[in-house]
């Protein structure tokens, strides 16, 4: 049986159910992992949510930086008129207060031990392994479905700090945590995490890299899927046993799945427009 990592949908609903059609057709499916953003610019941010819910426990999902400001607009007591365009009809919907909770109560990391592979919708900072990415999502999770997470999430959001230190505390380590997991692309030669750069390799700003290439990287033994990034405009870096599977599809491009249990990973995609 195949386990398969499914990339951003953004609300392209039909783009999911056409992906899903096909990985179905290939045979049976033991897991489906999503790298997170399930929601936002597409058309169907509420269809989205609810497919992948409705596969139970066949869908792992981690959260992406769109999901986590989703639930942080949908605190605010004027959401529905804050919120853009894609997010309106999911606030509205009967069923927004279930499928905003099922969301609040996904992980931000998972790793599967037999099958080696890491699910994460960003990356890792070049000093953490996966055990302490782990142990750093759980943390962050424990806020989000605390009593008080509303408080919490309308704290989460900023560029700062950059820099690990394991002393942080409070809001300031949470949100490092956060903006490492769901929004790193880019480390600075210090280690540090940049947060303004978001377009291709080849135009990166000097003393940018990419954090999986970075020079002894700790999280480099083990094989990992991201999305997030759409720019980075490659799927497999075997060289830095990473595999980024945004390709696009909130942009006219494709909604890529990988397979994870063969040898070597293999790609399928479902195209806008075909």
């Amino acid at each position: 049986m195949s386990i398969y990592a499914i990339g951003d949908i953004h609300g392209a609903a039909g783009l999911l159910d056409r992906l899903l059609d096909r990985l179905a057709a290939r045979g049976p499916i033991e897991r489906l992992w999503f790298v997170g953003d399930l929601v936002n610019r597409g058309p169907d941010s509420a269809g989205t949510i609810r497919r992948v819910k409705a596969l139970g426990d066949t869908a792992i999902t981690v959260l992406g930086n769109h999901d986590l400001s989703l639930l942080s607009l949908a605190t605010h007591p004027d959401a529905a008129k804050r919120a853009p365009d894609s997010l309106k009809p999911l606030l509205a919907a009967e069923d927004s207060t279930t499928l905003l909770d099922w969301l609040r109560h996904r992980p931000l990391m998972h790793h599967d031990a037999a099958l080696r592979w890491t699910l994460v919708h960003a990356g890792l900072p070049p000093t953490w392994t996966i055990a302490d990415g782990l142990a750093r999502a759980r943390e962050l999770e424990a806020a989000l479905r605390a009593p008080d997470h509303t408080a919490f999430l309308s704290q989460l959001f900023g560029n700062t700090p950059t820099h690990w230190d394991s002393g942080l505390t409070g809001i300031p380590r949470l949100r490092f945590i956060a903006n490492a997991l769901t929004r790193l692309r880019f480390v600075t030669a210090d280690h540090g995490l940049d947060m303004d750069y978001k377009k291709t390799l080849a135009d990166a700003p000097p003393g940018l890299t990419p954090w999986f290439a970075t020079p002894g990287r700790a999280s480099a033994g083990d094989p990992i899927v991201f999305g997030h990034w759409s720019a980075l405009e490659h799927v497999a870096w075997p060289e830095h046993n990473v595999w980024g599977i945004d390709t696009g599809a909130a942009w006219g491009g494709r909604l890529s799945a990988l397979d994870l249990t063969q040898p070597t990973p293999e790609l399928i995609q479902v195209a806008n427009g075909e």
